[in-house]
């Protein structure tokens, strides 16, 4: 069977992280350049390839001075680790169209394994004759686990910043054609 490649179609994507902020509340960011792709067999994407990468210093969390401090030495250092970076060793489908996918993620210069839960939207033609497929991924990573150890404590005890990060992405690829031969 034929290897398929897909480009992820940043447009029509969206790379987010939620944290806890003192316990008490939930600050979301987001990514606002990233790019990515999947080599599958034919149209199935069970075994697939994937790779993807964002870039930290595009990290948006609607508030100025707090991304200015995630970009910092203290937290992502983006002039040191300019990329946050996945890849697949492993995608398998589990019951209707939840997938596992497993990889490596590196970030802050730290490599280690993750597993994400991907649910699969299903393949669509669109108004310019593309197939696009499309996925929601979730997952959790420990922040500390990657270096990334900042942590504060309020004069009342309260933690600022939990440790635990909760990934979301709405994901869309876009099959690629192979160019003609002559």
């Amino acid at each position: 069977m034929a290897t398929t490649k897909w480009a992820l179609d940043p447009t029509h994507s969206e790379v987010q992280f939620k944290v806890k902020h003192l316990v008490i509340s939930t600050v979301t960011g987001s990514f606002k350049q990233f790019e990515g792709e999947a080599e599958t067999e034919g149209d199935s994407f069970e075994g697939a390839k994937v790779r993807f990468s964002a870039k930290i210093d595009s990290i948006d969390t609607n508030q100025e001075q707090r991304d200015e401090h995630l970009k910092s030495a203290e937290f992502f250092d983006a002039a040191t680790f300019p990329e946050m970076t996945f890849v697949s060793t492993g995608f398998t489908k589990n019951d209707g169209g939840e997938y596992k996918l497993i990889g490596d993620m590196t970030l802050h210069g730290v490599t280690k394994p993750v597993t994400l839960d991907v649910e699969y939207g299903g393949q669509a033609g669109d108004f310019y004759g593309n197939t696009k497929a499309g996925f929601e991924v979730t997952g959790k990573i420990n922040r500390k686990d990657f270096g990334l150890a900042w942590s504060g404590v309020t004069e009342a005890g309260s933690i600022v910043v939990s440790e635990e990060v909760k990934l979301m992405a709405s994901i869309q690829f876009a099959k690629q054609t192979e160019p003609a031969t002559v």
